[in-house]
């Protein structure tokens, strides 16, 4: 893929934009976690906390998150500690990406663990299983089963919002097809290779996903059949 010698520079934004959606999927997943845990806890502020992140953050959106982060983190060091600290646009675009993702994360996995048998839980403590050993072992199978439809979706929509971080300057995809564009004066055919790769990228997550959920599937399809 040449395209008037910026192919390369398109592929290299390819690979930050992986690296900026597998990094926010990785501390998204984290939230959405803990978020769901907190949303079903038995200690009212948790609940609370874990209402409150969700409904602000699924509110707020991803664009402007972005924004706030990178610029609202600068302002806060520097009233902090007296200097100018600009803020890396992929940690921002990071933390802002992961946020917003674990705050949709949060209902999935919410739903998923009411789904779970609360005689499941009661008869692992009745067999003496600490309760790390019975969310790795009984919890966790069943969680990432039930959970998984649901955030393969999210996690498509995660890579394409990373588009988003390319106005804070960070070099990706979207990024380096608006450099091309602007310095060869072909707009349609950079926007379009652009389009395409993320286009592959959406088309190779969702064979992707599908095994996942194959794979998470195949003792219980085998119990049902």
């Amino acid at each position: 893929m040449d395209l008037q010698g910026f192919g390369h520079l398109l592929l290299s934004g390819t690979w930050v934009t992986l690296q900026l959606a597998f990094t926010s999927l990785f501390f998204g997943l984290m939230l959405g976690l803990a978020g769901a845990a907190a949303a079903i806890s038995p200690i009212a502020p948790l609940r609370w906390l874990a209402t409150t992140y969700n409904t602000l953050m699924r509110g707020i959106p991803e664009l402007l998150l972005v924004l706030i982060i990178y610029f609202g983190a600068t302002e806060l060091i520097e009233r902090i500690t007296g200097s100018f600290v600009e803020i890396n646009a992929f940690v921002a675009g990071v933390a802002a990406l992961s946020i917003a993702f674990g705050a949709y994360a949060t209902e999935v996995f919410r739903s998923a663990l009411l789904e779970i048998p609360k005689g499941q839980r009661e008869a692992a403590v009745a067999l003496g299983l600490r309760r790390w050993d019975t969310f790795r072992r009984i919890v966790l199978p069943q969680l990432w089963r039930v959970a998984l439809p649901g955030l393969g979706n999210l996690f498509l929509v995660l890579l394409k919002d990373t588009a988003l971080v390319s106005v804070v300057g960070l070099d990706d995809l979207m990024r380096q097809a608006y450099v091309a564009a602007g310095f060869t004066k072909l707009p349609f055919t950079f926007y379009m290779a652009a389009a395409g790769i993320y286009l592959i990228l959406t088309i190779i997550s969702m064979q992707v996903i599908q095994r996942l959920e194959r794979w998470a599937n195949r003792g219980y399809q085998g119990a049902r059949a």
